[in-house]
């Protein structure tokens, strides 16, 4: 077939260039050198155009072959896998292959964080259960008498069970936005003062002075009270783990032209600056030498207000400086008008 397009060619060139010395007149001479000029100029613009052919189709091709590798590694459970850039070709091959390597890393992300709930879980069953396990048996083979301090130990345990298993439940239905709300009007200065009302016995106890304060006339909220109350809990909770003996935690509210803002303040610890990116990840704890006597707490307390207060259309965000303090600001929407 190729044969036969060539001497088609060849043979069609010879015919213009007789016609053409015929035409404008010219020796053999002329007539050679025509067709010889005519053949090579029909045989090098077709090479000329198949290269540049090969070179458009090389420049497409291998970008999308290695962006189609990449994804049959990732699909074979190899998250690691990443596209290189391109060093020529059109800006959308370098975008696709920006926007593959983030896709890459947010699976792989999210297969860590996945392998570290499972392990995590895990570890805050296991605690417990092997206290209760260790106190039944104990009781059992006759170690010690069932006293009322030992059963009261092992109950307690069986209440921090029930706690992560009902923290768990509620973090994973308000993921999926499954999370039921009873929406009505609520009293942000009466959230504050209900929480300075069940830590006043822990700050007393713990040495630490708590705060509450409202700025002038607050918005109308339309939120879950209840969830609310949690997420207030979680964060005064956590503060009282992380602010020694002598600390203050404040508790302040005011409006905001999106509609109203809850300030929970501590004198603790602090954390550290490349720690808080995570804080509201699921089981965070940041360094361990934070953990203070009062208990180090589930690590879902952060992470179950931060879904409770995106549930109610707000956002919740922290600041924090290492031996200073740490602050935890809650950002409301007003009622619809």
């Amino acid at each position: 077939m190729f044969g036969l397009i060539i001497l088609l060619v060849v043979g069609g060139m010879g015919v213009l260039a007789n016609l053409l010395a015929r035409l404008f007149g010219g020796s053999t001479e002329t007539r050679v050198l025509t067709w010889v000029g005519g053949c090579g100029l029909s045989l090098a613009l077709p090479l000329l155009a198949g290269l540049l052919a090969f070179r458009v189709f090389r420049g497409v091709a291998t970008p999308l072959a290695d962006v189609m590798a990449a994804a049959d590694e990732v699909a074979a459970g190899d998250l690691s896998a990443r596209v290189s850039m391109p060093e020529h070709g059109p800006d959308a091959f370098r975008n696709l292959a920006e926007s593959f390597n983030r896709m890459a890393e947010e699976l792989q992300r999210a297969d860590q964080q996945r392998r570290n709930l499972t392990a995590d879980v895990a570890h805050e069953l296991r605690n417990p259960l092997h206290i209760i396990q260790g106190n039944l048996e104990g009781i059992l083979d006759g170690v010690y008498e069932p006293r009322h301090d030992h059963v009261m130990a092992t109950l307690e345990e069986t209440r921090l069970l029930a706690r992560l298993v009902d923290d768990l439940g509620t973090l994973s239905l308000a993921e999926a936005g499954q999370l039921a709300l009873r929406r009505d009007r609520v009293d942000i200065a009466g959230l504050l003062a209900d929480s300075r009302t069940s830590f006043s016995g822990q700050t007393e106890a713990a040495g630490l002075n708590l705060q509450v304060s409202v700025e002038g006339d607050l918005p109308t909220i339309i939120g879950d009270e209840g969830r609310l109350e949690q997420v207030l809990s979680n964060l005064v909770a956590n503060a009282v783990r992380h602010t020694p003996s002598g600390g203050s935690i404040a508790l302040h509210a005011r409006g905001t032209p999106f509609g109203a803002r809850i300030d929970v303040k501590d004198t603790g610890a602090g954390i550290p600056a490349e720690d808080l990116p995570y804080v509201f990840d699921r089981f965070w704890r940041g360094d361990k030498s934070r953990a203070h006597a009062r208990g180090a707490g589930s690590g879902l307390g952060l992470a179950i207000a931060r879904q409770l207060v995106e549930a109610h259309g707000g956002h919740i965000g922290v600041m924090s400086e290492p031996g200073v303090g740490t602050a935890f600001t809650i950002d409301l929407p007003r009622e619809p008008v």
